[in-house]
């Protein structure tokens, strides 16, 4: 009984001297007790925070819902504006119809007498595009595409008509009075109408030469003379490389096409002596 009481008091000592030399062994309780103590619980969310975030997400809707109803109103501003761009596209190709009779030889009076009855309309409907954009000042640049095009092909045909009435040039004011735009408000703005001269200017070899094979041999000096002094007016611009310094550098070729037929008349000795600048064209 002694022996027994002496193994289990010698086996108690050993223990705990071992576990006092090695300090990194303890026992799995007092681990526990130590972890219990160094966990923390995660906060619960403020009511401040919650008020936050509720804000910041009724921002972000009332932002876009501005955007929506801004949207919305463009949509339905550009719709207006391209109903009447339409319309001004349905005059410019009847007008255009119309002075194409001029290669048929037709009297040039009686031509232009059928193509100016549609510049009434283009006037109305001008003033209905000078309205729609009057609802929103100053934004006239964001909306210029819609009738960008359409002006453009409105110029080269009002140029192309003036030139044959009266042999000259339709300056940028002259343009803007017979559309009855406004430039203080609705203006033609200079870009479309040098481009629509451009236009203009295309038009030219081909009636020089149905004027040569009707007769009219002085025709070719006048147009090369016109061409001459326009193409010398649009080099003193800086054009940029955009579309219309496409246009301008097309402009040469129709000078070239002119100058062709008229050496050719010349060589022919078919051409007019002397100054016939105030005759009518195609006369």
């Amino acid at each position: 009984m002694k022996s027994a009481f002496r193994t289990a008091f010698y086996f108690t000592l050993t223990r705990s001297s071992s576990s006092s030399q090695n300090p990194n062994s303890f026992p799995i309780s007092a681990a526990i007790n130590r972890f219990r103590t160094t966990t923390t619980t995660l906060p619960s969310p403020s009511p401040m925070s919650s008020q936050r975030s509720f804000s910041s997400t009724a921002s972000l809707e009332k932002q876009f819902d501005d955007f929506r109803q801004q949207l919305d109103a463009s949509g339905s501003l550009r719709d207006r504006i391209k109903a009447v761009v339409v319309d001004i596209e349905s005059a410019t190709r009847l007008i255009h119809a119309n002075l194409l009779l001029v290669h048929q030889s037709r009297p040039i009076p009686e031509v232009l007498e059928k193509a100016k009855t549609h510049i009434d309309v283009l006037k109305g409907l001008y003033r209905n595009l000078a309205a729609i954009m009057g609802e929103c000042p100053g934004e006239y640049y964001r909306y210029q595409g819609e009738w960008r095009s359409e002006t453009q092909t409105v110029v080269s045909l009002l140029a192309y008509m003036h030139w044959l009435e009266t042999g000259n040039l339709l300056l940028h004011n002259e343009a803007e009075g017979k559309l009855e735009l406004d430039p203080a408000g609705f203006g033609l703005d200079i870009e479309e109408y040098l481009i629509g001269i451009c236009f203009m200017s295309n038009e030219l070899p081909r009636y020089v030469v149905n004027q040569v094979t009707t007769g009219d041999y002085d025709c070719p000096r006048k147009v090369l003379k016109f061409l001459t002094d326009l193409h010398a007016a649009f080099r003193m611009l800086n054009l940029r490389n955009d579309f219309l310094r496409k246009k301008f550098d097309g402009m040469k070729y129709d000078l070239r096409k002119v100058e062709e037929v008229y050496y050719d008349v010349k060589i022919r000795g078919l051409a007019v002596t002397g100054d016939t600048d105030g005759q009518q064209q195609g006369a």
